[in-house]
């Protein structure tokens, strides 16, 4: 009887001290989880994580140099860029109003910003090819690997060049090209409030910037004289079918994105909420093509690259140009200052007038000087004419 009483009162030890162990054991595990966890890797094996891309959205109008200004950052080999990308949209709803597309619109640029392409199924067919993309070939991502193996990434590649070899890949190289760049940026002139883009600049998945970029109404007006076939179903949809007929149709039209630069401008610099700060930035072409480099150079910093010196060698000479600009999309090498200016020599002052009748408020807010008679119209001409020459 003594002989079992200690047997079992070894087990029972045993067994405490075995509770303890596993106590212990668990203890140290606890520990080693929580130092792997919160500490720093060793030195000898560093893990960085992987910097969260930059989404850049280049909101204008048509005809305003926004075609250009999207190549300055498409031909940045660090961007992945899509032209208009909306388009897809307007032309699939066109019965709706702008406004009642925003919400689409919205939709769509935050999956490209986040490289989801499956949101295009929606507005294009199922056998799309990459070509079938409105504009692809404007985008340098586009042209170079992995989206096509014709061109090195860190190539200035045309328009052209990239049609005419790159056009066969499969639409899913879209959405592989756009994962492997730092940065999206987009280029859309279907936004005609930035008020409509708030839920994109508190999305915790972005990492939004906007360039308002805006150009002088009068000119505006006459590069739409020029392309009036092009415009009709986004005027239709701007302003309704009806008040784009008759003469004052284009007035009407060129009152409303008057409007809409007005409203974006005051939403951006005057009424900043705290998530817009250092997330704003308005731009005006003639300031672009006056000085390319320095304002160039402002956009890159703003949008977080480096202006190489390739790029810079590029923005040079495709604003220094002898060509006239005149075919929509079109960014061939251009005496750019001249060609922004081109309407005080074609645009009666009849048409000046109505223009800034319509666009007084705009013109103003972003510092275009009215012109009040055709005499000081010609004066202009010869001062930015006799300047333009003198910097030659």
């Amino acid at each position: 009887m003594l002989n079992f009483l200690c047997l079992c009162r070894s087990l029972a030890t045993m067994m405490n001290s075995r509770r303890v162990q596993v106590l212990l054991i668990l203890a140290v595990l606890a520990f080693l989880l929580i130092h792997l966890y919160f500490l720093p890797c060793s030195n000898n094996a560093p893990m960085e994580e992987k910097p969260s891309p930059v989404h850049v959205l280049i909101l204008s109008s048509w005809r305003s140099g926004s075609s250009f200004t999207g190549q300055i950052f498409s031909q940045h080999p660090s961007v992945f860029y899509l032209m208009e990308p909306a388009w897809h949209v307007w032309v699939t709803m066109y019965q709706n109003s702008a406004k009642v597309l925003h919400m689409a619109v919205r939709d769509l640029v935050r999956s490209v910003f986040l490289c989801d392409m499956s949101v295009f199924d929606a507005y294009m067919s199922s056998q799309k090819k990459k070509s079938d993309l409105f504009q692809w070939e404007t985008s340098r991502a586009l042209c170079s690997p992995p989206a096509c193996d014709s061109f090195s990434r860190s190539d200035i590649i045309t328009a052209g060049n990239c049609r005419t070899i790159c056009g066969k890949y499969p639409f899913s190289k879209v959405e592989e090209a756009c994962k492997t760049y730092s940065h999206v940026v987009i280029k859309e002139v279907r936004f005609f409030d930035l008020k409509v883009l708030y839920p994109l600049l508190t999305d915790p998945s972005l990492n939004l910037k906007i360039i308002h970029l805006v150009r002088d109404p009068r000119a505006v007006f006459k590069s739409r004289e020029n392309a009036v076939a092009d415009l009709k179903l986004d005027s239709n949809i701007v302003v309704g079918s009806q008040r784009t007929k008759g003469e004052m149709g284009p007035y009407n039209t060129m009152q409303a994105i008057c409007k809409s630069h007005v409203e974006i401008y005051k939403a951006g610099r005057h009424a900043i909420p705290s998530f817009l700060k250092d997330r704003y930035l308005l731009v005006r072409y003639e300031d672009i093509v006056r000085d390319p480099l320095a304002r160039a150079a402002e956009m890159y910093r703003f949008a977080e690259l480096h202006f190489t010196p390739a790029l810079q060698k590029w923005v040079h000479n495709i604003t220094h140009g002898k060509g006239q600009g005149a075919q929509a999309f079109d960014i061939g090498s251009r005496d750019a200052l001249r060609v922004s200016q081109a309407w005080r020599e074609t645009l009666p002052f009849q048409k000046i007038e109505k223009v800034q009748n319509v666009c007084k408020d705009a013109m103003e807010l972003l510092g275009y000087r009215l012109i009040r008679s055709e005499e000081e119209q010609k004066n202009m001409l010869l001062d930015l004419l006799f300047a333009h020459n003198s910097s030659e």
